[in-house]
């Protein structure tokens, strides 16, 4: 048995509403709000970033493992927001928590499913053999350019998860990826802001690969939709999860624990894994949890979870996600907003 044995989510407290950016743009804040199922996003404090997001994940996943951070052997960080073009955030992280130095340590990127394939690499070498515990980590502080779509919706989170074989409080049962050149959104080297391709963004490009993974996934698996307590899917606004999982016939009820792109806005590469922490937070044993992901350019990974009994023993040894979702939030005014991100650029 190899899977889950430690995980861990952060969220900044930092909020902005539909409202507050649809004001600023003269648009409509309700049609917006209709179209989108998105009531408000997180904003990354002006001293928080990927890597300071990773290590308060990774810490809560530590603490729910019981471990010493030593006896993690690899590190893998997903996100399209690592704050150094060339420099690792991982080795940030590991000096953090105390990890190594004998570790293995890289960066991931693959748009919004870099954290499933960190992920995917983690559990790999623990199902093979390689080392007895590997951490894999989604994490961004998502960019939309002003006025742009994405703006409403692009926000920062991320989730850490520690793979072993001791202890585990979610076995991973079968794995399964769905890849194609699909250029649907992309971000050339160099610019502040990525582009779109509009109509490429839906059926092309999202509901392609996450019916095709999920399909694939529960093929493999020999597995119904009714099979599962919960499924999980990337969550780019409120209304394409649902749809969806519709089409792989799960119901809202199924997907509700996990869907929480309405109140914390779309953190891309730790959008399906919070997600999954989400559910984890209230699943039973013996709970079976689909978690599909999705990255533009484009690629989905698939996941089937079947919960242990360990977890009612972790689950309260870290903070909650809802509690981190709901409390504490300090709302900003759009011009608040645009310092934190650093909208406005001024030139030499």
């Amino acid at each position: 048995m190899a899977g889950i044995v430690g995980y861990g989510s952060y969220v900044p407290r930092y909020r902005i509403t539909v409202e507050e950016i649809a004001k600023q743009w003269g648009k409509d804040a309700v049609s917006i709000k209709n179209g989108l199922l998105v009531n408000e996003k997180t904003v990354p404090g002006m001293d928080e970033d990927t890597i300071t997001i990773s290590v308060q994940a990774a810490k809560y996943a530590v603490q729910r493992a019981g471990i010493d951070p030593k006896e993690i052997g690899a590190v893998y960080i997903g996100s399209e927001s690592h704050p150094y073009a060339v420099k690792p955030s991982g080795t940030i992280l590991i000096d953090a928590l105390g990890i190594g130095p004998d570790v293995h340590v890289s960066d991931f990127e693959f748009a919004c499913k870099a954290g499933t394939e960190a992920m995917y690499v983690a559990y790999s070498h623990v199902k093979a053999g390689n080392m007895d515990y590997a951490m894999g980590i989604g994490a961004d502080t998502s960019q939309g350019a002003p006025g742009d779509a994405l703006e409403f919706t692009a926000s920062a989170g991320g989730s850490a998860f520690i793979m072993g074989k001791e202890h585990v409080v979610a076995e991973i049962e079968h794995t399964y990826s769905y890849t194609s050149d699909t250029a649907d959104f992309w971000r050339r080297e160099g610019r502040m802001y990525p582009k779109h391709g509009g109509r490429f963004t839906g059926e092309p490009a999202y509901f392609r690969h996450v019916v095709s993974a999920g399909q694939g996934m529960m093929e493999q698996a020999g597995m119904k939709a009714e099979d599962f307590s919960y499924a999980v899917f990337h969550m780019p606004n409120g209304k394409f999860p649902l749809r969806a999982g519709k089409r792989l016939g799960f119901t809202k009820k199924q997907i509700e624990p996990g869907w929480i792109v309405p109140w914390i806005g779309n953190t891309y590469s730790g959008a399906s894994p919070t997600g999954l922490s989400a559910t984890l937070d209230v699943a039973k044993p013996g709970d079976r949890i689909l978690v599909v992901s999705f990255g533009s350019g484009a690629g989905s990974d698939a996941f089937v979870f079947r919960v242990t009994d360990e977890i009612e023993k972790i689950r309260n040894l870290a903070p909650g996600f809802k509690s981190m979702m709901d409390d504490h939030k300090i709302y900003l005014t759009y011009g608040e907003y645009a310092k934190f991100r650093g909208k406005i650029q001024l030139n030499d």
